[in-house]
């Protein structure tokens, strides 16, 4: 796998005032700004991560990460393809007990049975069981076949766009909430939906960028804003009104 090229864009180097009274609704800047340091402190991080590669596994992968470690899903995923169950057709006529050993690793695993079966019920159905087929779509009617299917929520249909269509769909997760809920920032409605567009009205319609801006995000709060945050090791600790105790986390 070629390694992606550097990402570099002439985006801001500063924030609105971090120190504001009470939380403001973020500007261009403030995101753009956002991603600067994290990329500055982190670097590139090349998501997604799969055990064998191909849009099959990351799809799959997609929905068997809901609510669980990577590092469960992987074990999830070796279990499957060990088993030879590495089509959609294949998830058809597994049948679900043998499901539920395989997929186990990965939690919830009678609900996450049928949520493969009824994704593959679905590829199989209205694109001949391939993924090129759903790929090919416009994003929006993409994404609107894909909200259709039981078990397919906001989430996991932007993973699939952005991660396996390769078309940009910025991905909201809980991370990201929580790292813009501490940085003083307020979204409006806070529905997914609005939190998107923030990203989308905000950056270049970039594959390559709304890829690592999201891996960034994860691997930053993951590791520094944690539920108990280490703001001593966080680079944004003198621009976060967390970390400079303005706000409580």
């Amino acid at each position: 796998m070629s390694t992606p090229p550097e990402i570099i864009y002439n985006f801001s180097h500063t924030r609105s005032d971090p120190r504001a009274g009470k939380p403001i609704e973020p500007t261009r800047q403030d995101i753009e700004w956002l991603f600067t340091v994290l990329y500055d402190t982190y670097g590139p991080r090349n998501w997604w991560p799969t055990v064998h590669g191909g849009a099959f596994e990351l799809v799959i992968g997609a929905i068997l990460v809901q609510n669980i470690a990577w590092s469960n899903t992987e074990r999830a995923l070796i279990n499957l393809r060990n088993a030879d169950v590495w089509s959609f057709r294949a998830i058809l006529e597994t049948p679900d007990d043998q499901m539920h050993l395989l997929i186990r690793p990965s939690g919830y695993y009678k609900a996450k049975t049928r949520k493969l079966k009824e994704f593959a019920t679905f590829i199989v159905e209205r694109h001949e069981g391939e993924l090129d087929s759903l790929f090919a779509l416009p994003i929006e009617e993409m994404r609107d076949q894909l909200l259709s299917v039981w078990g397919i929520g906001e989430e996991t249909a932007d993973d699939i766009i952005l991660y396996g269509a390769k078309k940009p769909s910025f991905v909201i997760d809980a991370y990201t909430k929580r790292l813009i809920e501490r940085m003083g920032w307020e979204i409006r409605g806070k529905s997914y939906s609005a939190y998107q567009q923030l990203f989308h009205n905000s950056l270049p319609h970039d594959v390559q960028l709304f890829n690592e801006y999201h891996a960034l995000i994860d691997h930053h709060v993951a590791r520094i804003c944690k539920k108990k945050p280490a703001c001593d090791k966080c680079a944004f600790a003198t621009q976060c009104p967390v970390g400079l105790g303005i706000i409580q986390p």
